[in-house]
């Protein structure tokens, strides 16, 4: 059965020679498409990209997963050696056919191509494949011998031949497309065990009100550490609050607030209040109350979560050769720049993605001096401002500026405060809100000149996309940040990263168990 896709394709690149750099925004996930041509566009690229993936990113962008880095070794040489000889079979089958002196080889051929259809439908790797299958295929190999040796019209075996190939050419289309259908489907719904999770934390919140019970002093007192993480996920954000708390010299002075929509709200506040993080104490706030009129209340929920897009670098220097780089860049959400109003007592506070995993105390960071500036981050000098300048609108900014990315920021809230940071972000969403990605380019234009570069060695990035990580640079960061689609707690999550984030997990839990959860 063919399955109807209804995505949006990427824009189309333009065929002209081009001398300045230019950027294509795509709904998905909000890709941005650079292309680069000239020497603008050597630095940093690696290797070829043919041309049957050159499309499929084009079209599917980060939801492309026809990588040859990423090919899981198959063990399918059988399977193929049946495939090559079932497209020469049939390719010889009807000129054989019209032979009146050659019934028998028809016949033959004919049971072959049968027999090796019915196996090729059971079996997709070679422990698939019946125990006779070396006979079978002996046997095709000798019929196809004698329909060579047959004098058959040559015209016809190329045409046949021709006909199959686009055939096969159209099957691999559509599976391109259907794979790009389902990784996206993978990578946007919940898994199963963890909405089994959610719904069985939310029943049992309304059951037993016994853990009702509330640490308001801590919550507010500023002289403590406040660490602000927005979830909709209950296993992904204990493991960055069990991470942190594990690695800390001192979790009695930590406080983590765990802001997350009304949907999801109850699942969490019990899990939390069930639950201890050594001295550290958890909060658990409902975000919904703390939106604004002004704000579409109607915007679908991830809103409120970061915001991740995806930064595609294309160098075109002639018809035959493209060579790219990727980057992930997530970026704060409409809900982050409600912080100041939440908070109202604090001045300092680190927030934190729910993709991430610490590795080390991060105690440091709340001595840091960071000058004039609002907001420390982790500084993506490898995409600049100038790069997506067609998507930025009027608005002026330094196109030489590095992006910044979230997971890892600490923020000045009295400083914030003092220059506006949110009127500035809203009054930015408006004048680019026709744009697709609008929260993520209002706020690179926010922070313009308010970033304090921390030090790359805090934030190791890739661990959702980058299969290349090296054990040594994973050991030596001290925040470990899974940004991409490939987060660790689903199943397509990259194997060798999932160590590192597994381990904060308790797998005795109760509800972990009887919902099955084992990302």
């Amino acid at each position: 059965m063919y399955m109807k896709l209804k995505m949006k394709p990427a824009v189309q690149m333009p065929h002209v020679k081009v001398r300045k750099k230019k950027a294509y925004i795509t709904s998905q996930n909000f890709d941005f498409l650079s292309q680069i041509s000239g020497d603008g566009g050597k630095a940093g690229m690696k290797g070829g990209i043919n041309e049957g993936l050159r499309l499929c990113e084009l079209q599917y962008g980060s939801y492309c997963i026809w990588h040859e880095e990423n090919r899981e070794d198959m063990k399918d040489s059988m399977v193929k050696k049946l495939k090559d000889q079932l497209f020469v079979a049939r390719a010889y089958y009807p000129s054989v056919a019209k032979i009146p002196a050659q019934n028998t080889l028809t016949r033959d051929l004919r049971q072959n191509i049968q027999e090796l259809e019915r196996v090729l439908s059971e079996s997709t790797t070679d422990a698939d494949l019946p125990p006779e299958i070396q006979k079978k295929s002996e046997r095709m190999e000798a019929t196809i011998a004698k329909s060579k040796s047959v004098t058959t019209d040559c015209h016809n075996v190329d045409k046949k031949l021709r006909q199959i190939f686009d055939l096969t050419e159209d099957e691999a289309n559509f599976h391109m497309k259907q794979s790009a259908f389902l990784y996206q489907l993978a990578v946007q719904t919940m898994p199963k065990s963890q909405h089994c999770l959610s719904m069985r934390l939310t029943v049992e919140y309304f059951r037993d009100d016994s853990f009702d019970q509330e640490l308001p002093v801590k919550y507010s007192d500023p002289t403590l550490q406040h660490y602000v993480i927005f979830s909709t996920n209950v296993i992904a954000s204990t493991v960055v609050i069990n991470s942190t708390v594990m690695h800390a010299r001192d979790s009695m002075n930590q406080v983590f607030h765990v802001l997350t929509n009304g949907q999801n709200y109850y699942a969490m506040k019990h899990w939390f209040l069930g639950n201890t993080f050594k001295d550290a104490v958890v909060e658990v706030l409902n975000i919904d109350p703390f939106i604004p009129d002004y704000y579409d209340k109607t915007t679908p929920s991830h809103l409120n979560l970061p915001t991740e897009f995806r930064v595609s670098f294309h160098g075109i220097n002639n018809a035959s050769a493209m060579h790219g780089r990727t980057q992930y860049i997530s970026i704060f959400s409409h809900s982050h720049y409600l912080l100041p109003e939440i908070f109202k007592n604090l001045e300092k506070a680190v927030v934190l993605d729910d993709d991430i995993v610490v590795q080390q105390d991060l105690s440091t960071l709340w001595s840091l001096n960071m000058g004039q500036k609002v907001m420390g981050a982790i500084q993506i000098c490898s995409v600049r401002l100038g790069q997506v300048r067609s998507y930025l609108g009027e608005s002026s900014f330094h196109k030489n500026s590095c992006t910044w990315m979230s997971g890892l920021n600490v923020i000045d809230l009295a400083r914030w405060r003092k220059l506006g940071i949110s009127e500035t972000y809203w009054k930015l969403v408006k004048e680019v809100s026709k744009k697709e990605g609008s929260a993520a380019l209002a706020s690179l234009l926010t922070f313009q000149d308010l970033i304090y570069a921390l030090d790359n060695d805090w934030v190791l990035s890739g661990l959702g996309h980058d299969y290349g990580l090296s054990t040594q640079s994973i050991k030596k960061a001290a925040v470990l940040h899974y940004n991409g689609n490939m987060k660790p707690w689903l199943e397509l999550g990259i194997p060798k990263y999932k160590v590192y984030w597994r381990k904060f997990l308790n797998p005795e839990n109760q509800f972990l168990n009887e919902c099955n959860v084992n990302p």
